[in-house]
């Protein structure tokens, strides 16, 4: 394979041109296989998974994905076991997304790795970058939320629904807004309030 110049820039978190990407590194195969899962019956949830498979990179144990998804490539793309993927979820590729075990992501939210220069004149010319996202174990990210490129999401921490993340987020906190900031951590009351919680449940459904 000849070397691929604009796709390897791509990679790197250097500006690129994707027009100029070889035809046999560009996004097109991604999008098709996306296409595929969103045209399968709902029903069909083996085969919507068997293509979650192929859309990614790599996939732990039980990827669930609602359909819609959309990707950038699909292949640059790696979750860990268990990951959920409510409807209409957005996975810009240009560069890589790592995502841990146990992270759900609610209705509508967009990773977004891909940028383009501030200066309008460079901007025009067509180059752009993209830095890589990663999110690491127990995430739950809200709806409609956006975290913007190179941004690593903490573990066991709490994205509120609407938030565009332009920052790292620490591990075990929660946060939320535009641009999103700490409103608090996970703490041990947390721990204990949803315990119990947990523990009524299961009481309520043993009675019946």
């Amino acid at each position: 394979m000849p070397n691929d110049f604009e796709y390897e820039e791509m990679l790197n978190g250097e500006l690129y041109v994707s027009k100029h990407i070889l035809e046999e590194n560009k996004s097109l195969n991604g999008k098709i296989i996306a296409q595929k899962i969103n045209m399968e019956p709902i029903e069909n949830q083996d085969r919507i998974k068997q293509l979650v498979k192929e859309l990614f990179d790599s996939t732990g144990d039980n990827p669930h994905i609602l359909p819609p998804v959309h990707v950038g490539y699909g292949r640059h793309t790696k979750v860990g076991d268990n990951f959920f993927a409510n409807m209409d979820c957005i996975f810009l590729d240009v560069n890589q997304i790592t995502i841990g075990n146990n992270v759900m992501l609610g209705p509508r939210v967009g990773l977004y790795t891909a940028g383009h220069p501030i200066d309008p004149d460079i901007r025009i010319e067509k180059l752009e970058f993209g830095y890589p996202i990663t999110i690491k174990d127990n995430v739950w990210v809200g709806a409609n939320s956006i975290i913007l490129p190179g941004v690593t999401v903490g573990k066991n921490a709490v994205i509120a629904a609407g938030s565009v993340v332009t920052k790292d987020v620490p591990d075990n906190t929660i946060v939320g807004g535009n641009p999103a900031k700490l409103i608090r951590e996970v703490s041990e009351k947390d721990k204990k309030i949803w315990n119990q919680k947990k523990k009524d449940y299961h009481d309520k459904r043993n009675l019946d």
